[in-house]
């Protein structure tokens, strides 16, 4: 691994727990910063209702750290927007957001649009899918913002699990994108989850941003985000266990498709390519990287070995 990565990752990877929720709130209080927390929803009624729950229950009434909650519809059939609503969201749906731009379909121009819809000085984005919701993946993703001046966006890290399996999950993670960003973008290869949905910056950073309209936004922004502001701006957090609803095999290889075309059209600026991939193992003192080499070697066409040209002449 890169030195520059193997100091990143113990300067700017933490647990939730190495920020308590006191001193969360006393940073909070000190900056006089505002959180809002935007879910991107689209038919996810069944679980979109307790994420808001929880939510408003430990970080708007029990303390004051989220200020507002906002679930941008994207044209749900179902009642995604009655039960957030219910749960004490304000709503708004995508096409109501910059009318006078078409929406097109996609998880990024929902982030995209949010930006006009909430106000925050930090903006969370959490996924509507989650199930067992804990409020720590807010408080902890938000937390180094507010304490540490120095970081603009913070992604969160934990294990995925896919049919009782631990660390089975994201499958286009390991497959696609971690491939990518190791050899083109290999400062960011200390990132556990570089595709995860649950992530807080900076407005000041993610209005400076291009938004790839579909799956390849989280991976467009961490690139852009490393142009833009340095690695030592981004950072990690440790939030546990991430369950949600896992897609079929055609739905994972339009995700690849997209995240593909959007490192396609960041890799005109220029990159670096290293021949080895960062994987990642929850050891006995948090996620431990593990580094492997990539076959990059090609043997050329067989018509071009001379013992095979002699044969065929024979």
């Amino acid at each position: 691994m890169l030195n520059e990565v193997e100091r990143w990752l113990a300067t700017r990877s933490w647990s939730v727990t190495d920020r308590p929720l006191h001193r969360i709130m006393a940073a909070k209080r000190g900056t006089g910063r505002t959180v809002s927390v935007v879910l991107p929803a689209l038919n996810e009624e069944e679980t979109v209702g307790d994420i808001v729950a929880v939510i408003r229950h430990d970080l708007m009434q029990q303390v004051p750290l989220v200020d507002e909650i906002v679930v941008v519809d994207s044209g749900s059939t179902d009642r995604t927007s009655e039960v957030a609503a219910a749960a004490g969201a304000r709503v708004v749906h995508r096409d109501d957001i910059l009318p006078r731009i078409p929406a097109v379909p996609g998880k990024g121009e929902v982030l995209w649009r949010s930006l006009l819809a909430t106000s925050g000085d930090i903006v969370c984005f959490i996924d509507a899918d989650l199930k067992e919701f804990s409020s720590d993946f807010v408080s902890g993703i938000v937390g180094p913002l507010l304490t540490d001046p120095e970081v603009d966006l913070v992604k969160g890290m934990y294990d995925r699990p896919l049919g009782g399996a631990a660390g089975q999950g994201g499958r286009v993670t390991e497959l696609m994108a971690r491939p990518l960003l190791n050899m083109h973008w290999p400062q960011l290869a200390g990132f556990v989850q570089p595709l995860g949905g649950e992530y807080a910056a900076r407005r000041s950073l993610l209005e400076q941003l291009p938004f790839p309209v579909g799956y390849g936004v989280e991976l467009g922004m961490l690139v852009d985000a490393l142009h833009l502001v340095g690695l030592d701006a981004l950072a990690q957090v440790d939030v546990g266990v991430r369950k949600h609803r896992h897609q079929d095999g055609q739905a994972l290889g339009r995700m690849s498709a997209a995240i593909y075309r959007t490192a396609q059209l960041r890799l005109a600026r220029g990159h670096m390519i290293r021949p080895s991939l960062t994987q990642f193992e929850r050891g006995r003192d948090g996620f431990e990287p593990r580094t492997y080499s990539v076959d990059t070697e090609e043997r050329p066409p067989m018509v071009e070995i001379a013992e095979y040209a002699k044969r065929k002449v024979a």
